[in-house]
């Protein structure tokens, strides 16, 4: 049974092209997000807490996007939202080209982030409910890593372009990379019939948290938060940390070898979450996340720094992947979207806010400290999932065996 059950095709036309999609989108956000505070500051003079609005403002449209269109997309046809969604992304996209002051800088990224977080979401969505159910893990590995890939390539496309070209360089390739997506995303399939639950009935009316989000995926949200906070540290600062450090020539290559990681070990760790259940992963890549932190804020050489890197990639690259599986099998079919957006919602406030944050206590801590304080987070985070959703996975596994 479980031979004709993994001869079920993943690697569809459908899976292919979302996956690709899905890759654009997730490049230019965080090629975006590494250069538009700069941009700011140097285009239109803006302070630093400005520009730190123009950076994060992306965030909060983000998320207002995916509250709003979490709950309709079991009642609208999802390729007519990727396509409206795509579509006004790159009318917002275009609006970087406008010089009207930090004003209309900040509500331009408002409203691109909206947009992108409609579509982000809907392709989310989508790849969930049209993977096999037994193979959801290692589907979602997969796609999972044009994410993780994206945010490893995004930002050193980004820091690389910044240097040695305009920023209407750059706001030019990103309004391509949106309009090479919409073209691509024409070329889907998909059947409305797929993405609803057949005893669907009208969403009541009044206010109900359960209308935004889906409480089920809340617990294993919690911990991507956390997890996404850690990362985000990573992500905003480690050029300056390793210029602090006198390895800049070197910190490029940190996500070279964070993305290598994770091209590598996310097809196998998804069919292992499969076949032996998330605990199986979780576990070891929380400590392996934490450890390489750790590493990260001892290291004195560019070989432990491009370790780090590696290390990180096989913890985070693996817990974002197996954690929104997670999410996604805890929902019922018709609330998929729910869960989707749950989950990307807690992910991009730990990414988006955690630099604002973890910014407070770079002053106190030094860049070394403020690291392997965050390993010991991540280590202990390990406990804190067992209590969400470990002992829950455990159980169940124990009992399929039995």
């Amino acid at each position: 049974m479980k031979v004709e059950m993994y001869k079920e095709p993943l690697w569809t036309k459908n899976f292919i092209i979302l996956s690709i999609v899905n890759f654009f989108l997730t490049l230019i956000f965080f090629l975006l997000n590494a250069t538009i505070a700069a941009y700011a500051i140097n285009e239109f003079h803006a302070s630093t807490s400005q520009a730190g609005l123009v950076a994060g403002i992306f965030i909060i449209g983000t998320l207002i996007g995916r509250l709003f269109i979490g709950r309709m997309i079991n009642s609208t046809n999802p390729k007519k939202i990727i396509i409206l969604g795509l579509s006004f992304y790159i009318v917002t996209a275009l609006l970087y080209f406008a010089d009207l002051g930090i004003g209309f800088l900040i509500l331009s990224r408002l409203l691109n982030g909206f947009t992108f977080g409609i579509a982000a979401t809907v392709i989310g969505t989508v790849v969930a409910i049209t993977i096999p159910q037994h193979r959801k893990g290692e589907g979602i590995s997969y796609f999972a890593i044009s994410t993780a890939l994206a945010t490893g390539i995004g930002p050193f496309i980004g820091l690389f372009l910044s240097q040695r070209t305009s920023f209407q360089t750059i706001f030019s390739l990103c309004l391509i990379l949106g309009i090479i997506s919409l073209f691509t995303v024409l070329f889907i399939k998909i059947s409305i019939e797929n993405t609803r639950n057949n005893d669907n009935k009208p969403t009541r009316q009044g206010f109900k948290l359960s209308h935004f989000v889906e409480p089920k995926a809340i617990p294993i949200s919690i911990i991507i938060l956390t997890m996404a906070l850690c990362f985000s540290s990573v992500l905003s600062y480690i050029n300056i940390y390793a210029s602090e450090i006198r390895l800049g020539s070197v910190a490029s290559f940190f996500f070279v070898m964070y993305s290598a990681a994770v091209l590598v070990s996310r097809p196998f760790t998804g069919r292992l979450a499969d076949r032996k259940g998330a605990n199986y992963i979780m576990y070891p890549a929380f400590f392996l996340f934490g450890i390489g932190m750790i590493l990260l804020g001892s290291t004195t050489n560019s070989g432990a720094f491009l370790l780090a890197g590696l290390i990180i990639g096989l913890g985070f690259g693996n817990i974002s992947s197996i954690a929104q599986t997670i999410a996604i099998t805890t929902a019922s079919p018709e609330r998929l979207g729910l869960a989707t957006a749950t989950f990307f919602i807690f992910f991009e406030m730990g990414a988006g806010f955690g630099p604002s944050l973890l910014g407070l206590f770079i002053p106190i801590t030094g860049y070394p400290s403020l690291y392997k304080i965050l390993g010991c987070v991540i280590l202990a985070t390990s406990a804190l999932y067992y209590i969400l959703h470990g002992k829950k996975e455990s159980a169940k596994f124990k009992s399929l065996e039995s």
